[in-house]
C-alpha cells in the first residue's frame, strides 16, 4: 500500500502510529552496544543503565496522569493492566474475607467485563450499571449500588466506542468514606484529556502505549502507593515490578512508553484543543447530511465521533467506504460477530447499531482529510440510500427513531 492509494486513516482509537520521537528514543535501547543490559542486573554499567532509563520513564507516565511513580507498574498493555487491577484487588479482598462485590458498567470495555465474569465464575457478585441514552453512568447510580461488601468500582473515563467521558473524579470524591477501591480504564483519555489522579482520589489506572504513539505491546497499571494498595499478582516469578508483574522488563518499549508519555503532556492543550476542533467539524459535517445519528453528548473525548445510519445498510455502507480506515463500533471487540455491547447497553436495537461507524481522529488527521471523509460519507449514501425503504420512509417525513424499534 502506498501513500498515494492509502485510505484516509480514522482509526486512532484502534490504535496511533508511532511517533517518529518514540521510535528515535527507543533505538538505543535495541542496539548491542549499550542498550540491552537487564535492569535487574545492577552489579554492572549496562544493567544500572537500563534501570536508570525505566525509573525516568516511570517518571514521565507519572507526569501525564499526576500521580506518584512509585505507583507505576509496567504491563503488556491495558488490557493486562485492567485485568490485574481487577482481578488482583478482588481477589486479595476476598482471600481476606473483606467482601465480594463489584461495580461497574455495561459499557465498559471487553478486558473489563471479561475480568468481571472471571471474578463471577470464582464467587463474587457483580453489578452492572445501566447507562442512559447517551452512554453516561451517573454517580448516583453508583451511591445507589454500593453494599457494605463491595470491594471495587471499575468505571472507564472516556468510552473507546462513543468517547463519552464519565466523571471519575465525582466517582472518586463519592468513594473516600467507603473501603471499595476505584478503578479507572484510562486506555482512550490518557495522553487526550487532563488527568490527575493524586488530585482525584483514583486508586487504580490503567494506561496503553499503542493509544497514544508509543509501541504496541507495553502499558501501566498506576497503583496507590500510599496507604498501599494489596493486589494478588497474575504471575509470579522474580519479583520486578513490586511482585504485581515479575519478568525481565522490555526497556525498549518502556522508554517508547515514557516518551510516548512525555510528548502527551508537552502538547496536551494544544492538541486537545485541535482534536476538538476537528472533531466539530466531523461532527456537524455528519450531522448536516441529515439522515444521520450521533451518539453522546455532553462532556466527550476529543477525538471520537460515534454515527449511525439508519436509511442504509451497514455492510453495504461499509464498502462503499472503503477509501476511509474506519471501525464499524469498536475494533477490540470487532472480532466477534453481532452487534456492539456499549450500543446495545445504550438502547440501540440492533438493526442500528450494525449501521454505527466509529470515526476517530488524531496527531496526522487535518481539516482537508475531516472534509474529504464527510464527503465520501456523502456520496456512499446518495449511492445507497435510492435503494432502501428505509430512505424512502425518511424522505416521506417519517421521524429517525420511527425507522427502527427501540
Amino acid at each position: 500500500m502506498s501513500a498515494e492509494t492509502a485510505p484516509i486513516y480514522l482509526d486512532y482509537a484502534a490504535t496511533t502510529p508511532l511517533a517518529p520521537e518514540v521510535l528515535e528514543a527507543m533505538l538505543p535501547w535495541m542496539r548491542h552496544q549499550v542498550g540491552f543490559g537487564n535492569p535487574s542486573s545492577s552489579g554492572h554499567a549496562y544493567g544500572r543503565e537500563a534501570a536508570a532509563a525505566v525509573e525516568h520513564a516511570r517518571r514521565q507516565v507519572a507526569a501525564l496522569i499526576a500521580a506518584d511513580a512509585d505507583g507505576v507498574v509496567f504491563t503488556s498493555g491495558a488490557t493486562e493492566a485492567d485485568n490485574l487491577a481487577i482481578l488482583g484487588a478482588v481477589r486479595f479482598a476476598m482471600a481476606r474475607g473483606r467482601g465480594r462485590h463489584v461495580v461497574s458498567s455495561r459499557t465498559e470495555h471487553s478486558a473489563v467485563l471479561g475480568a468481571c465474569e472471571r471474578l463471577r465464575r470464582e464467587g463474587a457478585e457483580i453489578t452492572l450499571l445501566q447507562p442512559d441514552r447517551s452512554g453516561r453512568i451517573h454517580v448516583e447510580q453508583v451511591g445507589e449500588a454500593l453494599r457494605d461488601d463491595t470491594v471495587l468500582v471499575s468505571i472507564m473515563h472516556a468510552n473507546n466506542e462513543t468517547g463519552v467521558l464519565q466523571d471519575v473524579a465525582a466517582l472518586a470524591r463519592l468513594l473516600r468514606p467507603h473501603p471499595a477501591v476505584l478503578h479507572v480504564d484510562a486506555a482512550q483519555s490518557a495522553g487526550r484529556c487532563p488527568i490527575r489522579v493524586r488530585d482525584w482520589g483514583i486508586d487504580l489506572l490503567s494506561i496503553s502505549a499503542h493509544k497514544l504513539y508509543g509501541p504496541k505491546g507495553i502499558g501501566a497499571l498506576w497503583v496507590r502507593p500510599r496507604p498501599r494498595l494489596r493486589l494478588e499478582p497474575l504471575q509470579y516469578g522474580g519479583g520486578q515490578e513490586r511482585g504485581y508483574r515479575p519478568g525481565t522488563l522490555p526497556v525498549h518499549q518502556i522508554v517508547g512508553l515514557g516518551e510516548a508519555c512525555r510528548l502527551a503532556l508537552q502538547d496536551l492543550t494544544r492538541e486537545s484543543a485541535r482534536l476538538h476542533t476537528l472533531r466539530a467539524r466531523l461532527r456537524g459535517g455528519l450531522e448536516a447530511l441529515g439522515s444521520v445519528r450521533i451518539h453522546g453528548d455532553g462532556d466527550m473525548a476529543p477525538h471520537i465521533v460515534s454515527a449511525s445510519f439508519p436509511c442504509v445498510h451497514g455492510e453495504a455502507l461499509s464498502l462503499e467506504l472503503g477509501g476511509l480506515a474506519l471501525s464499524a463500533g469498536s475494533a477490540c471487540s470487532s472480532a466477534r460477530p453481532g452487534p456492539s455491547h456499549v450500543l446495545r447497553a445504550m438502547g440501540l436495537p440492533d438493526s442500528l447499531a450494525s449501521s454505527t461507524f466509529r470515526f476517530s481522529i488524531g496527531r496526522w488527521t487535518s481539516a482537508e482529510q475531516v472534509d474529504e471523509a464527510v464527503a465520501a460519507v456523502a456520496n456512499a449514501l446518495e449511492r445507497l440510500q435510492p435503494l432502501s425503504p428505509l430512505a424512502a420512509r425518511w424522505r416521506d417525513g417519517e421521524p429517525l427513531d420511527a425507522l427502527h424499534e427501540y
